[in-house]
Formats: structure tokens, sequence, C-alpha cells
């Protein structure tokens, strides 16, 4: 793994950047926006609740990452208030709410009700309008660029049985994936990159419980400065970031792509997904195969 440390001279290019969080009045995102002002970053919280901390460069709008409209109102303030929005921290999230083995049943027909999707809804659909917002606005502004760092989890390479969460952080880390060769492609010159914490002391995660647990954690601050750290450094892009303990790793370039390739050449294969889809997707432009010819076949 490819170990990386923190120094406070690291988030000195953060000076008076536009960042938008949300999530940001607890744990993670509220550790994240402690460092990003006390670095002279303007930090624009988007959350359900007030952030518990008062800063002449901090604006606080109550924001519902699952609706729409909430989030256009987060970015058009932050936008008019600066004219510009330098990093965003699509963050907001909550815990497991179901594993599929229990059940629940309608009271008037007995009928077995839906699943909750309310994981899904915060978790990886707000993550996702909330980077598509940061990539537009980041596009068109003059001089276009900035960053996004999205929250995805330890659990985002790992079984781990808390399963509509599990579910929802693979996605965060799938989005980044799939978003990032149409950037590079497009020469979109926004980077995208993933956190994906281990056992962190937070609202979601009782300190109290993992001592007695005897598990390894690791403070709020800690990631926070890995968030502001991603934002600041412009080397890296397309980096899952992995902490545990105290301690940060880049594994998707060290360790999950190289194990791709690894299964890739087990099973024989001559091009990697991607390359394939590069060739066919060449091919296709060169003999006029184009979208309104494909709804006709």
């Amino acid at each position: 793994m490819s170990q990386f440390f923190v120094q406070d001279a690291d988030l000195a290019p953060l000076k008076d950047k536009v960042v938008i969080v949300t999530g940001g009045s607890s744990g993670i995102g509220l550790a994240t926006t402690q460092v990003l002002l006390d670095n002279g970053a303007y930090v624009f919280v988007g959350d359900m609740n007030p952030v518990p901390i008062s800063h002449q460069n901090l604006t606080f709008q109550q924001t519902n990452v699952t609706i729409w409209t909430d989030l256009l109102s987060l970015f058009k303030l932050a936008k008019e208030t600066h004219s510009r929005i330098d990093h965003v921290f699509s963050n907001a999230g909550i815990s497991g709410r179901t594993n599929y083995l229990d059940e629940s049943f309608d009271e008037s027909t007995g009928e077995l009700k839906e699943p909750t999707k309310l994981v899904y809804d915060i978790n990886l659909h707000g993550m996702i309008n909330t980077s598509y917002l940061a990539l537009h606005h980041m596009r068109h502004q003059s001089p276009p660029g900035g960053s996004i760092v999205c929250t995805a989890s330890g659990s985002s390479f790992q079984r781990f049985g808390v399963s509509d969460y599990t579910t929802a952080k693979h996605g965060v880390l799938g989005w980044m994936r799939g978003v990032l060769p149409n950037i590079l492609s497009e020469n979109v010159p926004v980077r995208i990159n993933c956190i994906g914490p281990s056992w962190t002391i937070t609202g979601l995660v009782p300190q109290e419980i993992v001592d007695r647990a005897g598990v390894e954690w690791q403070p709020a601050e800690v990631v926070g400065r890995q968030v502001a750290y991603l934002m600041a450094d412009a080397g890296r892009n397309g980096q899952f970031i992995y902490s545990s303990g105290g301690r940060h790793y880049e594994i998707e370039e060290s360790v999950l792509l190289p194990a791709a390739r690894k299964a890739c050449g087990v099973a024989e294969v001559v091009v990697n997904e991607q390359e394939a889809f590069e060739k066919l997707k060449h091919l296709a432009d060169e003999v006029g195969f184009n979208e309104s010819r494909k709804a006709s076949v």
C-alpha cells in the first residue's frame, strides 16, 4: 500500500477557497469543516441540523440532500456569494437501516412490505446529485476547475454485514470509477477522489462501544485533514484513500486496480472493460452508429 502523511503546510492552498460540505454539522463532515476554516477557507455547510460552531467564514443552509431543489439552493448561495466553487465534499450519510433478513408486513393486506431505500437515497443518490451539481458549476465557471471528494467507506471494497450501507458505499466508489474516464477523455479540469475511513469516532460510532470491543479507531479530525489534503493536492485524482487508526493509504492505484488487472489476466482477458468500451465507441463513431440509430435497432 502507498501510505502518506498530512502536514500542516500541505493544507496552505486552501486559504480563501470556497468549499461546500454536505453533512457538515456532525462527525467527519464537522471535523472537515473545522479543518477547512482553520486553514482560511470559506465553507458552506448543507445539513438538516445547524452547525454547532460559529465562524466568520462559515455559512449554514438547511439542506436535505434527497431534495434536488435544496441542493440547487445550496450551490446557488455559494456561487452568488463568492462567484465560484472550488471544492465540494459530498459527504452526507446515515447508518444502515436493513439487513434484508428482517421482514415487515402490511397490517391490512398481510403482504411483505418493500424494504426501506433511505440509505440509498442519502448515501448514494444524494452523493451523486451533489457531485453532479459540483461538476456542472466547476465546468462552467471562469476559470473552470475544482475538486470533489466523496465519502465512501472501508466497506466499499470489503464484505460488511450492514447490507444497505455497504451496497451504497460500493456505489460511491463505483460512481468515481464510472465518471473518471469520461472526465479524463473530455479534459474536464475537475478532480474526483474518494475517502474510505475505517472505524472513526462519530455520532454513528460511539467511542465507548468501540473501546469495549477492542477495535482500533481514529478521531474524525484525522479524516477531516485527509479530506482537506485531497482538496489541496492538485496531483491527486481518481484515488481512494483508506484510513485506519489514523494512518492514510492510497489503495485504488496501488492495490485495487492492480488486483483487477490480475483478475483479468487469470481469466485470460486481453483488454479490460474500459479499454474494450473505448475500442467499441471509437468504431461506432467511425461507422456512424449514433444514439438515434441505436433507438431504431
